[in-house]
């Protein structure tokens, strides 16, 4: 009698659990088919948009590179002051203290080397020094530079460094980047609007946004005073159809 009994009672509760299951399977396909539409319906493109701008640069770095000989490191010494003072002379024209500096000097000590027999340096000591302007007058800069060779003619030994190389640099970049930014944005809807019209739908929001980095690079390789400062953005756009 016990088992008959558990076997009348169990028979609703399977029939419930039978129409919970078929309830939950039918809701699971109509969310999930509910799911397949909307996502079909989000159509969106992918487009750039550009910003250029052309910079003159502000400030200039410029390695002003020296050497001076001798047999006696106090007469190189002496060399070394010399030279130096007649280039802050020639710097002082346009530029203030504050805008120029010496560096350490570099000595070299021909009696540690070999040398191959009569290549052997006339004076037993060289130095290398470097007086470096940094400034943010350009055009100052550049007549300096223009009218370096009148060091030469005073006696100061001038040479090309590959290793100090002189440098124009931009450093204005957070006062532009926000309309740059916006600049890029509107160019990459145009090219979004111009998508939408031609498959006969218009654009929507937007869905995503990536914001490139910002290059600056020398506008030529005659002209490193100017810059060309550029930013290319990646956005995302809903498509709506009409």
């Amino acid at each position: 009698m016990a088992n008959g009994s558990e076997r009348r009672d169990a028979g609703p509760a399977v029939v419930l659990g039978l129409f919970v299951a078929i309830g939950l399977v039918l809701g699971g396909y109509f969310i999930g088919n509910g799911l397949l539409q909307a996502r079909a319906t989000q159509r969106f493109v992918t487009v750039k948009g550009l910003s250029e701008r052309e910079m003159p640069a502000d400030l200039a770095i410029w390695p002003i590179v020296f050497t001076v000989s001798a047999d006696d490191l106090g007469d190189l010494q002496k060399g070394i002051d010399d030279s130096a003072a007649k280039i802050t002379d020639f710097l002082s024209t346009d530029f203030g203290p504050d805008e120029f500096s010496l560096s350490v000097p570099r000595i070299t000590d021909y009696n540690l080397q070999t040398f191959a027999p009569g290549s052997r340096p006339p004076q037993r000591y060289s130095a290398e020094t470097t007086m470096t302007l940094r400034t943010r007058n350009i055009d100052a800069a550049r007549r300096s530079m223009q009218r370096s060779g009148e060091l030469v003619k005073d006696g100061v030994a001038l040479i090309r460094s590959y290793e100090y190389q002189t440098s124009f640099l931009f450093t204005g970049l957070e006062e532009i980047k926000p309309e740059m930014i916006a600049e890029a944005t509107r160019d990459a809807r145009r090219a979004a609007q111009q998508f939408a019209e031609d498959s006969g739908s218009r654009v929507g929001a937007i869905r995503n946004a990536q914001q490139g980095y910002f290059s600056v690079e020398d506008r030529d390789r005659f002209s490193p005073d100017f810059k060309k400062v550029r930013v290319v953005t990646t956005v995302q756009y809903f498509l709506v159809d009409d």
